[in-house]
């Protein structure tokens, strides 16, 4: 959002970004407007959290005091926060879904999103996933059911259709086109490629010498105890490699022996250290894996939960890299896997061709020109981009 944001506000529209505290001086550095949004504990960690839908009812309803005030010609929301979306509806204003992944509506005969299956090669393949629709549809229709009550709550219509958080006006997947499974897109669907943003940081020195750099790149949300970090310094600890490695600013409890080809440092920019690397190791978060393949670097990933496991299998599918299941996150595992990536010449070309595209079809421009175009077609609004 940071990224679609601050090209609409170079672009000379007046944007809006409602976001956590926590990222207001990025926000204002880059042209913007910054609000504040609701900030509620969902999940059983604090007293008293709130349910999912009563955090959405009240996050609606207090960004619709925002966009009345604004009066913006649009509104985009991420397809994690319903909100947003909810309350644009609510005021009138055309609204528009980032999603920033793989896109994740099920094509006909595809696996179920997130499971980490590969898309199917055979009519035999195919054939089970069209059995096992039915699970996956029941799913479907008990969040349809879960939305409409919550959208009832704030006075909205009940939706017909399933993944109703998707706007059908315009839905931006922020995505390598190369990364989706073919299929029939939807009319108001647009893969415009990765949207990328990080934070300034200072530059970091790989440990010196001519082998190889793989860059251990861990989530910054998953595997609090370092797991892939651990097994990716003892693997690689002898191999004809250099390790540049960090723990993204999530201090280890224990301490984490570094190798003499490793360098463990707190936290580095991806977008200035990738393009001298040889390979990533991550557990296939989407933004990591999609600065990689920007950057030409083929991915080792481990997938540890959410959409990881959904993104290791594109990787796979793609041939961009190699997948290595969490539960086969061992030293040795890894190490074969960093073995079997840089080996293989044809990941690298693959990796290197998707950097060349990404170079050619720059994601947030083409992303800008989406909403100004679905702005314009959708409202006559006089103030901007909300």
């Amino acid at each position: 959002m940071l990224a679609l944001g601050e090209r609409l506000a170079a672009r000379g529209h007046d944007v809006t970004l409602e976001t956590w505290r926590r990222w207001r001086g990025h926000v204002e550095a880059a042209g913007m407007t910054f609000a504040t949004a609701p900030e509620y504990h969902v999940f059983p960690t604090r007293e008293r959290p709130l349910k999912p839908y009563q955090a959405v009812v009240r996050a609606a309803r207090e960004t619709a005091g925002l966009v009345a005030q604004l009066r913006p010609a649009a509104v985009v929301a991420d397809i994690l926060t319903l909100g947003p979306a909810l309350a644009g509806e609510l005021e009138g204003v055309p609204v528009a879904t980032v999603v920033p992944h793989v896109f994740p509506v099920n094509a006909a005969d595809h696996p179920p999103y997130a499971l980490g299956a590969r898309v199917p090669r055979t009519a035999a393949g195919r054939a089970l996933w069209r059995a096992m629709a039915g699970p996956t549809d029941g799913g479907l229709r008990r969040g349809r059911q879960e939305l409409n009550h919550t959208r009832g709550l704030v006075g909205l219509p009940a939706l017909g259709h399933v993944h109703g958080g998707i706007s059908r006006g315009l839905c931006l997947v922020a995505t390598f086109p190369q990364l989706e499974y073919p299929r029939e897109w939807p009319r108001w669907t647009r893969v415009v490629g990765p949207l990328m943003w990080e934070p300034p940081a200072d530059d970091v020195d790989p440990p010196p010498g001519d082998d190889p750099l793989v860059l251990v790149a861990p989530s910054t949300s998953q595997d609090p105890d370092h797991r892939l970090l651990r097994a990716a310094l003892k693997g690689l600890a002898d191999a004809p490699v250099r390790v540049l490695a960090t723990w993204n600013r999530r201090a280890p409890v224990r301490p984490i022996p570094t190798p003499s080809n490793a360098r463990l440092v707190e936290w580095v920019s991806y977008s200035r250290t990738m393009p001298r690397c040889d390979l990533v190791v991550c557990h296939g978060g989407h933004g990591t894996v999609a600065r990689a393949l920007a950057c030409g670097v083929p991915v080792v990933a481990s997938p540890s939960g959410g959409d990881m496991g959904e993104n290791a299998a594109r990787i796979d599918w793609a041939g961009v890299g190699v997948r290595l299941p969490w539960r086969l996150c061992t030293p040795r595992a890894l190490r074969l896997a960093v073995e079997r990536a840089l080996a293989d010449p044809l990941v690298a070309a693959r990796a290197r061709a998707m950097s060349a595209w990404a170079a050619a079809s720059d994601g947030p421009e083409r992303a800008a020109d989406e909403v100004e175009r679905f702005a314009a077609q959708a409202s006559v609004r006089p103030t901007g981009l909300g």
